[in-house]
């Protein structure tokens, strides 16, 4: 007869994992069930382009992991995780040969824009100075009563806003407005609309207060780590065991689902009441990504040489063409300059390639579940701020929305952040509801990035979902 746990988590992404510990920690028996043959989802590693070089398949850079409450209360260093900051955690290249750095000092970042220094300081400073709280109220479900509620209340203000609103109100130059629209375009929205500053500011804030590191060996690291602490506290593991109905599950007091609206409504099929499942398919997805890895056969040639320094740069020019091209994306256009993320992993960490070589990620953002080849504009963007790149490329690997959904279906038409991250979609989660992590289904509950927080390799969505399971049916 089979044993019945008190949990089944399924889907071993960074929130499943993290569900899955902390109902373990809290003495609780579960089984978690990944349909990949190994764990990680978003947070996997992999040989892509060349023997000998590693790539970060999704996430790559991990400052919401650094500054998670939910990571720092773990024994990183024991289970083999290293996180490794660059010289400074972002560059922004210009077109003047020049480049923005966010530096871990607040007082560096500033003295590097010119009139906006002061503005800059004033506007970070007492928000570095409360980082533990405000990232703590940020990382929280919306309707949690904030423990630190003056720290919140100091950043909402500016949180609440559109990017271009708070960069055009707050700095009168160029320079400031780049680099707060690069650092607000992570959040896949318009920059015209709300709450783009927010993820500007945490990742702003962030990156002063913890840095914005890589995993040393790569990203698949975090997640191999979190399944040993699992297995340590007595939880069990299994992967390779895709699961596409509740009734396939064994039997628990509780279920958690590391999954989208849109799967756990295949895996509810007639369970769930009609109303319920038409609220939930009015869950929206956001713009898709298209990713390129490169191996290289040297470090990116960069004619601003500061950008040597960071592991992040950020490619896309002004606050103005950064905000066409997102707002191209979101009317269903694909830029023919895109807003580009790129990380060079292998400037704080050389273990990612052979002694000399380089490892190199980028994506750009495009219609969610597009089919177009972005691997020339993208390039082009590196090469824009880097003459001479394409000599540097050995081999490439390229990803589009229907590959990226394919290997991890949470990416749905390419979204990497579990749905749209609009104001309504931060505020309520996926749908409206006091608990966002239960379902209607008695005993069921949502631990992805579908749930508040959102996206982002930080635990939070799972922490929080294990703590709702142990409140209300697990105590």
């Amino acid at each position: 007869m089979t044993r019945r746990r008190d949990a089944v988590v399924v889907g071993a992404g960074p929130n499943g994992l993290a569900a899955a510990v902390t109902l373990a920690r809290a003495g609780r028996s579960v089984l978690l069930l990944e349909g990949a043959a190994t764990v990680g989802g978003g947070c996997r590693s992999a040989e892509l382009t060349a023997p000998g070089f590693v790539h970060d398949v999704c996430s790559a850079i991990h400052p919401l992991a650094a500054g998670s409450p939910f990571f720092r209360g773990l024994p990183l260093a024991r289970l083999g995780v290293e996180l490794v900051h660059p010289g400074a955690p972002l560059a922004h290249p210009l077109d003047d040969g020049t480049a923005v750095m966010l530096e871990r000092s607040v007082a560096a970042t500033a003295a590097g824009l010119g009139p906006d220094a002061d503005a800059y300081a004033g506007l970070m400073e007492p928000l570095v100075a409360r980082a533990d709280a405000v990232v703590a109220g940020v990382l929280a479900p919306p309707l949690r009563p904030p423990r630190h509620p003056a720290a919140l209340l100091r950043v909402a203000p500016h949180a609440l806003r559109s990017a271009t609103g708070l960069a055009r109100g707050r700095f009168a130059g160029a320079r400031a407005r780049a680099l707060f629209a690069g650092m607000a375009a992570h959040s896949m929205i318009r920059l015209e609309d709300r709450p783009s500053a927010g993820v500007g500011l945490l990742l702003g804030l962030l990156g002063h207060a913890v840095g914005w590191p890589v995993v040393r060996g790569g990203s698949q690291r975090i997640a191999d780590g979190l399944a040993a602490h699992l297995r340590d506290l007595g939880g069990e593991v299994v992967t390779g065991r895709p699961v596409s109905a509740l009734g396939e599950l064994p039997p628990a007091r509780a279920v958690l689902l590391d999954v989208t609206p849109r799967q756990l409504l295949a895996m509810a099929g007639e369970r769930m009441a009609p109303r319920a499942r038409r609220r939930l398919a009015r869950f929206r997805y956001g713009p898709g990504a298209f990713k390129l890895d490169w191996a290289l056969d040297g470090p990116i040639p960069w004619r601003a040489p500061e950008c040597a320094r960071a592991a992040t740069v950020h490619l896309g020019g002004t606050l103005e063409e950064i905000a066409a091209s997102e707002r191209d994306v979101l009317r269903g256009a694909h830029p023919a300059r895109p807003y580009v993320l790129l990380a060079q992993q292998s400037v704080a960490d050389p273990s990612r390639a052979p002694a000399g070589r380089h490892t190199a990620w980028a994506y750009c953002h495009v219609p969610g579940g597009s089919t177009a080849d972005m691997t020339a504009a993208i390039e082009a963007q590196v090469e824009r701020f880097a003459p001479g790149f394409r000599d540097r490329v050995i081999a490439r690997s390229a990803r589009g929305p229907a590959e990226m959904e394919r290997r991890n279906p949470n990416h749905v038409g390419g979204d990497i952040n579990g749905g749209m991250q609009d104001l309504r979609q931060t505020l309520a989660r996926p749908v409206p509801r006091a608990d966002p992590y239960a379902t209607p289904l008695p005993g069921v509950y949502l631990c992805s990035s579908s749930t508040p927080p959102g996206g982002g390799v930080h635990g939070m969505c799972g922490y929080w979902a294990a703590r709702s399971a142990l409140r209300r049916e697990l105590a």
